[in-house]
């Protein structure tokens, strides 16, 4: 088709250029737009083909009188002149490329496909016309094509070199190439992805506590998958992207009037919004031109005074000259990006310093001619490299060859090593055969395994990974730009973003080396939609609302957060508590009933008080065993009680203090039994008085009844069901030393288990169930005549022992800790002391301060 259309031009250019009578009239107007070519003569070339100057350029229109493609057409050398050197120190070198010259050739495609398409057709086309597979004229031996082009024109690229197996190689410093290698087998990346990884970008972000920013991307392919697949990482982790624009392409000037109005107008809504301070940016070569010139243009149009922090996913060294010297990042704005640590870089950087030094040199290396004009060919400007140049100073070589232009020099190195080993390899073969010693002509496809290897070769020594899509990536510091008033400014790391041997991403920041501009009081600025919550709270998402704007929740009791902006409260180990504040948790104070409280105290001094009284009623009626108060109504079952209880009283001893297995084995067995027999005890003696009375009664048989072996029974049989429910509460689950942890906040209670209620429960009931007995057989006999009938004491003892224990168990029930088992004490305590009371003070009384109603003959009288 293109020789279709070559010959059908060529076919036009008989006839004069005037306007022809025809239907469809058309004039042939000659094509006069110019591309770039820097060349430097060699039995090899390298090409490169780059990016770095901008010029507009008009679309091709068939409406309008045809005008200059190129509008501006203004050249840099920086780009063009690491080729010329590193070429220029290969050829230096006898032992590297022995009887071999290496030459460059340099393409300026202006980011634009259609002169990127013109420019291969020029690389690939060897004679005078642009016509590939056609040689005459031009003699070229093409081994590889360097190339820095973003993903958009890789394409371009790769589609003719394919064809023809010329390596192409990617030296950018901000390239963005697709990731699936597979589908270009001739292609090689020398340098690392210089954007770091979307998890670094968030966690810088949360490092400073930026959860409210802006974004700026490209307006392509590459831009949107950029802001869709950061904006996912950014929700999950509670950051806002408010404010997103995208940044045009300039490669068209016939609109770009209202084209810089309508960027400038978002730019102008990025600076005014005082609340998002961060704005996120994807920046390559021409998206910083373009975003550079629109913060100058706006600024000194609006004079804004707030200042901004712009984060650079990459910067190119250049980038970053154009970017401070557009914008102000001494006093207003600050400036952050990543670089790659396989980057070498100096200190400072001053481009206005040896800029024109470097001009100066490159406008007398080259000398530049036209391709020969002829209709519908391309008109090439090309500049040869000048034979004995004087170089630029060594410093200045060095400083280029040093920033951007230190990928170029390793991948011109990579290639020549590669076409030495190619070349040695065919000179030893030719040896081995017998033929002509002399090096044959290497093919570009020859260079592809040996390609390989040193790829894989040089990832290894600058500390290059591949990552899980096969590309080689590797750690990022993070710099902090400054400028100084001398105009220089500095490219100071504050941190690093690097993957752990887990593959994870981890951010160090060292805010100590940050120097924040005056706009910001020289302090860390704040971009978010809500002040942070602290420790102690956790985040209330407010309904409706961003991820990023929530309201500030105190954490409950129990639980606890240590950070700021916790998502959640965190739940304190069972043996510790949430402190007031909520930030911490704290151990949980340890209580049981203990002879070092007052209420333990008390309750001690009232059981032994009561124990030594039991004992001094007892010993009292030990002296006086034969009087006949003491002789009345069993004397043996009355010694039974009164032990009864003194042990009763003993026993509440072990519910104070710290609960270990004896006790608690002891504790409610102990105090069971013992009141089983108290009560058996007074059951027996109720019953001994009926049996009594019912004996004086002529020819009653109830007097064989009459004597030790009725009550021994009683007491025996009553309280050995007792102890037979003990044994088997033994048996299946006995009691045990425990820890309540949750009944009381702040508190462990210290207590004995049960082990199981349900037999504690009948403990009582039985007990119960025999004070109840005893109640019902002595209200019905405390009216039965007789001067030594107990009946009457009996019933008021055991209604007061049954509203003590009927009003116990509520109680017990209602309280927690050590209150619970002082109501215990309390109730075993009041229990036996009225039985003490309602029996034996009477007696006590009538023996000791009454002997005399203490004789046979009065009570006799009496009755």
């Amino acid at each position: 088709m293109l020789l279709l259309k070559k010959q059908l031009f060529l076919l036009l250019s008989q006839f004069p250029c005037t306007m022809m009578l025809t239907k469809c009239p058309f004039k042939l107007i000659k094509e006069e737009n110019k591309g770039f070519n820097y060349y430097k003569p060699g039995d090899y070339l390298i090409t490169g083909i780059t990016s770095k100057i901008f010029s507009v350029l008009y679309p091709y229109d068939f409406s309008k009188w045809p005008i200059y493609r190129l509008k501006s057409m203004e050249t840099s050398f920086f780009h063009i002149l690491p080729f010329f050197f590193a070429v220029h120190e290969i050829n230096q070198n006898p032992w590297l490329l022995p009887n071999i010259t290496l030459g460059c050739s340099i393409y300026q495609t202006f980011f634009n496909a259609r002169i990127t398409y013109e420019a291969m057709m020029d690389l690939l086309s060897t004679g005078q016309e642009n016509v590939p597979n056609y040689r005459c004229g031009r003699q070229k031996n093409l081994l590889a094509v360097l190339e820095e082009m973003d993903s958009e024109l890789f394409d371009h690229i790769s589609t003719f070199l394919g064809l023809y197996k010329i390596p192409q190689i990617n030296f950018g410093v901000i390239s963005h190439i697709p990731e699936q290698n597979r589908h270009f087998p001739f292609f090689y990346r020398m340098t690392p992805k210089q954007e770091p990884p979307y998890s670094a970008i968030v966690k810088l972000l949360l490092h400073f506590r930026w959860t409210w920013i802006g974004l700026l991307s490209q307006d392509n392919e590459r831009g949107e998958n950029f802001k869709k697949n950061l904006a996912t990482l950014a929700v999950k982790n509670g950051i806002c992207i408010v404010l997103s624009e995208t940044i045009p392409t300039l490669n068209v000037d016939l609109h770009f009037g209202e084209i810089f109005v309508q960027e400038r107008r978002k730019m102008v809504f990025f600076l005014i919004n005082s609340q998002v301070k961060i704005i996120l940016c994807q920046l390559d070569f021409q998206a910083t031109a373009m975003t550079s010139g629109l913060i100058e243009h706006t600024e000194r149009t609006y004079n804004f005074v707030e200042g901004k922090v712009w984060i650079a996913t990459a910067f190119s060294d250049t980038s970053i000259g154009m970017f401070y010297y557009r914008v102000d990042l001494q006093h207003k704005h600050a400036l952050f990006s990543f670089l790659t640590q396989t980057k070498r870089r100096t200190e400072y950087y001053n481009y206005n310093s040896y800029s024109s030094t470097v001009e100066h040199f490159g406008n007398k290396a080259f000398q530049c001619s036209y391709t020969r004009s002829v209709l519908s060919k391309k008109v090439w400007e090309r500049c040869t490299e000048k034979l004995n140049q004087e170089f630029p100073p060594h410093d200045v070589v060095a400083r280029i060859l040093s920033e951007d232009g230190s990928s170029i020099s390793k991948t011109v190195q990579a290639v020549a090593w590669v076409l030495s080993a190619v070349s040695f390899s065919q000179i030893c073969k030719s040896m081995h055969i017998g033929n002509d010693c002399s090096p044959q002509i290497v093919q570009p496809w020859q260079l592809h395994q040996l390609m390989r290897n040193f790829q894989l070769h040089n990832i290894s020594r600058d500390r290059v990974y591949l990552d899980e899509n096969g590309v080689p990536a590797a750690n990022f510091d993070i710099i902090h730009w400054t400028v100084f008033p001398n105009k220089s400014t500095a490219g100071v790391k504050v941190g690093s973003a690097e993957r752990d041997v887990l593959s994870e991403v981890k951010v160090f920041i060292n805010q100590s080396a940050i120097q924040w501009p005056t706009s910001f009081n020289k302090t860390m600025p704040s971009s978010r939609c809500s002040e942070s919550c602290y420790p102690g709270h956790a985040k209330l998402l407010r309904e409706g609302a961003l991820v990023c704007c929530y309201d500030c929740s105190l954490c409950m009791e129990g639980t606890f957060s240590v950070h700021e902006d916790a998502t959640h409260c965190e739940k304190c180990p069972d043996d510790q508590h949430s402190n007031k504040k909520r930030d911490q948790c704290i151990s949980k104070v340890i209580t049981f009933l203990s002879y070092k409280e007052i209420l333990g105290l008390i309750l001690g001094l009232f059981a032994i008080a009561l124990s030594v009284t039991t004992a001094f009623v007892l010993g009292i009626f030990i002296k006086y065993r034969e009087t006949p108060i003491v002789k009345a109504n069993n004397r043996d079952l009355t010694y039974i009680l009164l032990i009864a209880l003194l042990l009763s009283f003993l026993t509440s001893l072990l519910f104070i203090g710290g609960p270990n297995t004896v006790t608690c084995l002891l504790r409610q067995i102990s105090f069971s039994v013992v009141f089983s027999v108290a009560v058996s005890s007074l059951l027996a003696k109720t019953i001994m008085v009926v049996v009594a009375f019912l004996a004086t009664k002529p020819g009653s048989t109830m007097r064989k009844w009459l004597g030790k072996s009725l009550a021994n029974s009683i007491v025996l049989s009553c309280s050995g069901i007792q102890v037979g429910i003990c044994i088997i509460w033994l048996g299946i689950s006995p009691p045990f030393p425990d820890s309540d942890l949750h009944s009381q906040p702040g508190y462990i209670l210290m207590r004995c288990n049960e082990g199981s209620v349900a037999m504690f429960y009948t403990v009582l009931s039985y007990m119960g169930f025999l004070a109840v007995i005893c109640f019902l057989v002595a209200f019905l006999a405390h009216k039965l005549p007789g001067t030594f009938n107990e009946a009457k004491w009996i019933t008021f003892s055991m209604l007061v022992f049954c509203s003590v224990w009927i009003s116990f168990v509520p109680t017990y029930l209602s309280t927690k800790g050590k209150y619970m088992v002082a109501v215990q004490i309390f109730s075993i305590l009041a229990s036996s002391l009225g039985l003490l009371g309602c029996i034996f003070i009477p007696k006590c009384f009538v023996i000791i301060l009454r002997p005399d109603m203490n004789t046979k003959d009065h009570l006799m009288m009496k009755n």
